[in-house]
């Protein structure tokens, strides 16, 4: 279960919203009001984005391992950002600046899993010479 991309649940999440209850999405959940006296207002899809970046730092952190478990995580990564890109492309519901951003989020997990996972792997090796 380690193996699970985080971002995969917010995509779950947000695509099952966004065909069940795409009100949700639009809802001032609640607010905040800043020391400047403006307020500032979370919508359903505002806390998505929140609880996307949460994850995607966990996940760069997670990236840290060369373990199998970490190397299946970044194929599964990439599977989510495709599953991601095709509905983004052709469901009209995901088709939006909100989801755009989580899709971002994925590639962003994709290319730094690997990155991170090959630097690392790359200062495990030894170099005869």
């Amino acid at each position: 279960m380690t193996s699970l991309p985080l971002l995969a649940l917010v995509v779950a999440a947000y695509a099952a919203l966004a065909l069940v209850a795409p009100s949700w999405l639009e809802t001032v959940l609640f607010s905040l009001s800043l020391l400047s006296g403006a307020t500032l207002w979370f919508r359903g899809d505002d806390l998505l984005l929140v609880i996307s970046l949460v994850l995607l730092g966990i996940e760069i952190s997670r990236a840290t391992s060369s373990s199998s478990a970490a190397i299946l995580n970044h194929v599964l990564s990439l599977v989510v950002f495709i599953v991601a890109l095709i509905g983004f492309i052709v469901m009209p519901q995901l088709g939006n600046t909100t989801f755009f951003l989580i899709l971002l989020m994925t590639l962003i997990d994709v290319i730094a899993g690997f990155t991170v996972t090959i630097t690392a792997a790359r200062r495990n090796v030894s170099y005869d010479e």
